[in-house]
Formats: structure tokens, sequence, C-alpha cells
């Protein structure tokens, strides 16, 4: 490879910036070559639209793959939950770098946690799996909140807290930890009661499938955990049909005995976002020593919730 730059193609927002100018440093020690980031404008960033009313959260992406088959960034950083399920040919995901934190959390008024809130608490998000499944536990333990739908960069959706048009918002862990905001948490959401999105905390680094040298030095960054977790989410999600804002949640994760991992467990629920209807299972497999084994899991998974009747919880599902 040359001493030439590397063009990292991203998204212009905070959170994207933050997390490629990581990602560029990493791939920059790894190869020995500068990284410069070429900042693209998507669809999803000046649309004012609900998400699932321009496509779901693919229309992040799009821009970004165009930006790689004209030649004018060498790879890309996507935030990897919005990643749809299907990978064009022309293009790999060369790495999937260690996931940082899955969870999804609350940011409150006077710092309170959830179960805190006050009886008829508005509570803003923009997404129907948070929604379905914020509003499926409030109903089974006595919980009075009101989901109110938003869009919005973080500085926007915190805004609305801080200003009291909102008690709080539902943010992903993994975004403020990046951007150094985690002290504003005020409660971090267990995925015993909210499971995240297929993927989230992850990031997907993508670059042409005829550059060879460039994909074998993005491996070097790739985790083999976090890819076969990544993988079993995805694979459910593409199994069920659904898109990247559908209400699915799903998470892949290792149960050991003591120092020994054993297995791999991966969750999912599908719910309606009125949380009256929610069916949520899991699984367990051996850890996934190839891309096919854990695609499997996920496949697997999506059967039984078919079985239970999740189509029916999901609206339109993809085509």
């Amino acid at each position: 490879m040359s001493d030439k730059a590397l063009r990292l193609g991203t998204r212009r927002s905070k959170l994207a910036m933050a997390q490629s100018g990581q990602v560029a440093e990493a791939v920059s020690q790894v190869t020995g070559r500068p990284v410069e980031l070429v900042e693209i404008t998507t669809y999803g960033d000046v649309s004012r639209e609900a998400l699932a009313q321009i496509g779901g959260t693919g229309v992040f992406v799009t821009a970004l793959r165009d930006a790689l088959l004209r030649g004018e960034v060498d790879f890309a950083v996507h935030s990897l939950k919005d990643l749809p399920t299907t990978q064009p040919a022309e293009l790999v995901l060369a790495a999937v770098p260690v996931r940082e934190d899955p969870r999804d959390v609350i940011v409150a008024k006077d710092a309170l946690k959830f179960t805190d809130l006050p009886r008829g608490a508005r509570i803003g998000t923009g997404s129907p799996r948070r929604m379905a499944q914020l509003n499926a536990y409030a109903r089974t333990h006595g919980l009075d909140i009101e989901c109110v739908a938003i869009r919005g960069n973080v500085d926007t959706r915190i805004g609305y807290v801080r200003s009291g048009e909102l008690d709080a918002v539902v943010l992903a862990a993994a975004g403020l930890n990046r951007i150094g905001r985690s002290e504003e948490v005020t409660d971090f959401l267990s995925v015993d009661t909210v499971l995240p999105a297929p993927g989230q905390g992850a990031l997907a680094i993508e670059c042409t499938a005829d550059n060879a040298d460039l994909i074998a030095a993005l491996g070097e960054l790739d985790d083999p955990f976090t890819r076969a977790a990544v993988t079993a989410e995805r694979s459910l999600l593409a199994a069920l049909e659904a898109g990247c804002s559908a209400p699915v949640g799903a998470l892949a994760d290792l149960l050991a005995d003591g120092q020994t991992v054993k297995e791999m467990r991966l969750r999912g629920v599908v719910g309606t976002t009125d949380g009256t209807s929610l069916v949520q299972l899991s699984t367990t497999g051996p850890v996934p020593q190839t891309h096919d084994q854990a695609v499997a899991l996920g496949r697997d998974l999506a059967a039984r919730m078919l079985a239970q009747g999740a189509a029916g919880l999901m609206g339109e599902r993809a085509q």
C-alpha cells in the first residue's frame, strides 16, 4: 500500500464524526498511512420526516455507499444498526471492531431513574422498538408513561428534557460514550427491559470488494465475537423480513461458566408500539465459528418467533 492518505467517508453529525475519528486513528496505526475524513450529507440527515416514512435508518447509508462505488472515498464507517441486512456484492464489510455498550439509556429531568418518573411522564424516542418495549414494561409494571415520537441529534433530544417539554428521552449508551457525554445518563435500561436494536453499539467499516490490500489491513480491526454476535442479530432481522426501523430488538451475548465460555445466547423481541402485544424468545447454541453458523442461530430464532405470530406485530414488512 502507498503512503497516500486514505479517504474515510462519514456522515457529518457530531456522533458520526467522533466515531469515524476513532476509526481513522486505528486505521492509521495499522496501515501507517494518514487518514482524512470526507464529510458526506445523507438524505436521512436533511429530511425532517419520520425515519419510518423515508425508508428507515438505511437512508443514512446510501450516500456513503454511493461515494464508495464512485471512488470518492476509500472506505466508510457506519453505525452497524443502520445497515440494511442485504450486502451489495460490490462492497464488503471489512471490519466490525469491538462493540461499545449496546444498552439504551434514559436522560431524565432531576436525574430520575426510569421507574421513578412521575405519572404521565412524557418520554421521547423516535424508535418503534423502544416504544413497544417501554409501553409493554409500563403495562405490566403499573407505570403511567407516554412515548412521544421525536427526531434530531443528541443536543436536540436532550434539549427537550432541559426545556421541560419532555420528562425524559431514550438514547443509545454507545453514542453518548463516543461523544464524551456519558455523565448525562440518569439510568441504564436493562436488556431485560429493553432489548437494543440488532447491531446497536457496533460499527461497520466498509470498502469495495476489489480492494484486497485495504480489506486485509482493515481486517486487523475486526473482532470475531462482535462480528458473530451482530451477524446472528442481523440474521434474525433479515429472516423476520423486517426493516431497520421495525419494532425488533435483538442481542447476542456469551454464556460462561467461570472463565470458560460455553455458549452464545440470542434474544429477540417484536412488539406493537403500544405495548399490547409482544413476542419475546431466546435461544442458545455453540459459539459460532463461521458466518453460516451465526446466520443459522438468527434464522432458527426468527422461525420460532414467526410461529408465535411475530409477523403480525411489525406492520408492513420489508420487501
